[in-house]
């Protein structure tokens, strides 16, 4: 049996990806993968879209993978049933906005460990089940990992530091694994849009109107194209993918200028400049 493996499956670029790699299968019985391993903490939302998408293609695994046991839940799992992993991708992230002083040592915790320690964990995990599939594929038809992470990961940012330093890690770790994996016929991708219109910021505010506001709202891209975006650039074995023009505009601004000068005008243009005083000033957002 061969599988792939979404995490953050529940709902914006997971859920895309989960979607389109469903109607591949259900357009083709040749495609690879024989079930789905779709992993999220909404257990309601995980079981509707089992029910959608073909309870046989789909597993479900509610999980909260920065909870004690839940990662292990998953490597348990992978070795009961002793697949091939096609697909390992990696959308599940949270993050906080506002400065740090107005954020619990908790909240640090949870943005280290689900944007760096999960996908590090389970890359680990799923590598060894990987590299059997890989040997029987041709040339960049192996094994593929995909890493949403975000154009945060480019610059330092106030008002956004642990979030943006999670990201660096993610990109980091993705475009090494990939070089270290390449002679397995194992291709890592990392993909790095700026903000992606999800519900996440109405629940998280409880505001059904609540969205991105300022220069963000001009860039805001839509999850289905991330993922039909991501998924093909997995596919080629590209290292990173930056998504969207002015994405690569800042990417290769954050190459050219000085650090210092971008954080300045970052702070400005997110409100988190120096007149930004106010500790408890913070809301949740979610890139995946």
């Amino acid at each position: 049996m061969n599988i792939a493996m979404i995490t953050g499956a529940s709902s914006g670029i997971g859920e895309e990806i989960l979607r389109i790699l469903a109607r591949e299968r259900g357009a083709s019985e040749n495609l690879p993968f024989d079930q789905l391993w779709a992993v999220a903490r909404n257990a309601d939302r995980l079981g509707a879209l089992r029910e959608e998408l073909g309870p046989d293609l789909i597993r479900i695994f509610a999980l909260d993978l920065t909870a004690p046991g839940a990662v292990d839940a998953l490597s348990y799992a992978l070795a009961e049933e002793n697949p091939t992993v096609g697909m390992l991708v990696h959308c599940a992230g949270v993050g906080r906005v506002g400065p740090l002083s107005g954020q619990s040592p908790a909240d640090q915790k949870t943005m280290v460990s689900l944007n760096c320690s999960v996908p590090a964990e389970l890359t680990s995990i799923c590598v060894p089940y990987m590299i059997p599939a890989a040997k029987n594929a041709g040339f960049r038809k192996g094994p593929h990992i995909l890493n949403i992470a975000s154009s945060a990961a480019f610059l330092p940012q106030p008002g956004f530091a642990t979030y943006a330093a999670s990201k660096a890690f993610l990109v980091s770790f993705s475009r090494a694994v990939n070089e270290e994996l390449r002679p397995h016929n194992i291709s890592s991708t990392t993909v790095c849009p700026g903000p992606v219109s999800t519900d996440f910021l109405a629940h998280a505010t409880g505001k059904s109107s609540a969205s991105f506001s300022g220069i963000k709202s001009l860039f805001v891209a839509r999850p289905d194209k991330v993922a039909a975006s991501s998924i093909r650039a997995a596919r080629q074995s590209r290292s990173i993918l930056v998504y969207g023009f002015s994405q690569k505009v800042f990417h290769v601004a954050c190459k050219l200028l000085p650090a210092r000068f971008l954080m300045s005008v970052a702070a400005l243009l997110a409100g988190t400049s120096r007149s930004a005083k106010s500790a408890g000033d913070r809301k949740p957002v979610d890139d995946a």
